[in-house]
C-alpha cells in the first residue's frame, strides 16, 4: 500500500524559459546592477558598476547610447516622471541625482547633496508630485555614530525643502560596528553589497496610491512612514514605525490598493506587513532553506527581489543560485504560510549571481513586438539575458514553455531527496 501511495504523488511541475540573447556589456569583472524599463518599452536602462548607465532595446537587445558622469558607484536609476518619459534619473555614493535625456545621452540637470553624503535611493512623489526624496548617509562615521538621512527637493527648481535627521540616528548607533564587525558582516552579506559603505543603505519609496505617503528603510531595521503634505520634520509627520529587527536590503509594495508590503533583509528573510496598521502578516526567518527545500533540483543561496504581478495580492520571491540559475518562488503568506515549488525557472544564461530581475510579459504597456519575451535578467558576469516565453525560432531550445502560469492547485509535492 504504501508503494502505491507513493507512485501517485506528483511534484508540481516548473515552467522553463528559454534563452533568446546574451549580451556582454563590458569586459572583465564589471557588475549589472539594475534594469529598469522606459514607460513605452521603447528602451531598457542598465546601471554598471563602472559607473555608467547603457540602454538597449528591450525587443532586440541593440545597444543604443550611454550615459556617463557619476564618480562613484551608481545606487539606483529610473524613469521617474511622467511628464518627461525620456528623462532618467540615477542616484549615487558621489552624492548627486543626475537626469538624463536618454535621446541624447546627455545630462541635462544634477541635485548635489554636498560631497559629505552619499544617496543610496529616491523616489518621485508628494500630493502635488512635485517631492523628489532620497535616502542619504553623512560621511561622518565612527564606530559609535552613523547618520542616516531623508532629504527632499522640489524637483522642478531643485531647491531643498526638508532634511529628516532623527528618525533613524538612535537606533542605528545601536547597531554600528567596528571596521572587523563590518568586515564579517559584509562577508555574511556578499550577494547584494558591491562595497563596504553600500551595507548603510536607507531606502525611500513614496506609496502607490498614496502619493503623500513616503516610505523610509534602513540598516537599522526599521521602516518609517511620513505624511509628506505641508512642511516636513521629524516631529509632526512620522506617522508610523515598523520593527524588522535586522538590517533591511530591499521594500516593495503590493496588493488591490497597495496596502501589503514586502522586506527582503541582508540575512535573506523575508516578512509582510500591512503598513497602514503596521501589522506583520508573516515572517519567513528561513525564507532561504524553505525555497531550497521546494527546489528538488538545485539549492537557492540568495534572494534578488520580489515579484508582484500588478493585481490581486498573488507575491512571489525570486531566489537565485551561485552558478546563476533563478525560480520564481509563490509565497503564501496567509494560512499556512508557505513558500512553494518555482514555478517558473531561468538557467543556462548567467554564470554567476544574478542582481537584477526585469519581467515584461507581466507589464501593462509593453510593445505589441516584444510578445513572447519573458524579460531581462542583469548579473555579476556582466551579461544581460533575454528569456521568451513562446515557441519562437531562433532560441535555445532546450528549456521552453507557454507562459509564466500558476501551478496546478491539485499538485503535491515529494519530498526532496539528498543526493550527499
Amino acid at each position: 500500500m504504501e508503494g502505491t501511495t507513493e507512485m501517485e504523488i506528483e511534484e508540481p511541475k516548473s515552467k522553463k524559459f528559454g534563452l533568446k540573447n546574451s549580451i556582454q556589456t563590458n569586459f572583465g569583472n564589471d557588475y549589472v546592477f539594475q534594469i529598469v524599463p522606459k514607460d513605452d518599452w521603447s528602451s531598457v536602462a542598465v546601471s554598471l558598476s563602472t559607473k555608467a548607465v547603457k540602454l538597449y532595446s528591450p525587443v532586440t537587445g541593440q545597444f543604443q547610447g550611454e550615459c556617463k558622469g557619476h564618480s562613484d558607484t551608481i545606487n539606483q536609476i529610473a524613469f521617474s516622471v511622467s511628464s518627461s518619459p525620456h528623462l532618467l534619473h540615477s542616484c549615487s555614493s558621489d552624492g548627486t541625482i543626475r537626469a538624463w535625456d536618454t535621446r541624447t545621452f546627455q545630462q541635462v540637470s544634477f541635485i548635489d547633496s554636498g560631497s559629505s553624503q552619499e544617496i543610496f535611493s529616491f523616489s518621485f512623489g508628494g500630493s502635488n508630485d512635485n517631492l523628489l526624496a532620497a535616502g542619504a548617509k553623512s560621511q561622518v562615521l565612527t564606530v559609535s555614530f552613523l547618520n542616516l538621512l531623508v532629504l527632499f527637493w522640489d524637483w522642478r527648481n531643485g531647491k531643498q525643502v526638508a532634511c529628516l535627521e532623527e528618525s533613524h540616528i538612535e537606533d542605528v548607533t545601536q547597531v554600528a560596528m567596528s571596521m572587523v564587525e563590518v568586515e564579517e558582516y559584509v562577508n555574511a552579506c556578499r550577494y547584494f553589497i558591491p562595497s563596504r559603505d553600500a551595507l548603510f543603505n536607507c531606502l525611500v519609496h513614496f506609496v502607490p496610491d498614496n502619493r503623500n505617503k513616503l516610505l523610509s528603510a534602513s540598516v537599522d531595521g526599521l521602516m518609517c512612514i511620513f505624511n509628506t503634505d505641508g512642511d516636513i520634520n521629524d516631529d509632526d509627520d512620522l506617522e508610523s514605525v515598523i520593527n524588522v529587527g535586522t538590517s533591511i536590503g530591499k521594500v516593495g509594495f503590493f496588493g488591490e490598493t497597495y496596502q501589503k508590503l514586502w522586506c527582503l533583509t541582508h540575512i535573506e528573510s523575508l516578512s509582510i506587513w500591512d503598513w497602514k496598521d503596521s501589522r506583520n502578516e508573516a515572517n519567513f526567518l528561513e525564507a532561504r532553506s524553505l525555497a531550497s527545500d521546494s527546489w528538488t533540483l538545485d539549492h537557492v543561496d540568495y534572494f534578488v527581489d520580489c515579484h508582484y504581478p500588478g493585481e490581486g495580492d498573488s507575491l512571489w520571491l525570486i531566489g537565485g543560485t551561485n552558478a546563476g540559475a533563478l525560480g520564481y518562488f509563490p509565497v503564501n503568506y496567509k494560512g499556512a504560510r508557505t513558500i512553494g515549488s518555482p514555478e517558473a525557472i531561468f538557467g543556462g544564461g548567467h554564470t554567476g549571481v544574478v542582481r537584477s530581475v526585469l519581467p515584461m510579459s507581466s507589464m501593462k504597456g509593453g510593445p505589441a513586438q516584444s510578445r513572447g519575451i519573458f524579460g531581462w535578467t542583469g548579473g555579476e558576469d556582466g551579461r544581460l539575458c533575454c528569456w521568451l516565453s513562446d515557441d519562437s525560432t531562433g532560441i535555445n531550445r532546450s528549456w521552453i514553455s507557454s507562459a509564466l502560469v500558476m501551478k496546478s492547485p491539485t499538485g503535491r509535492k515529494k519530498k526532496r531527496r539528498n543526493p550527499y
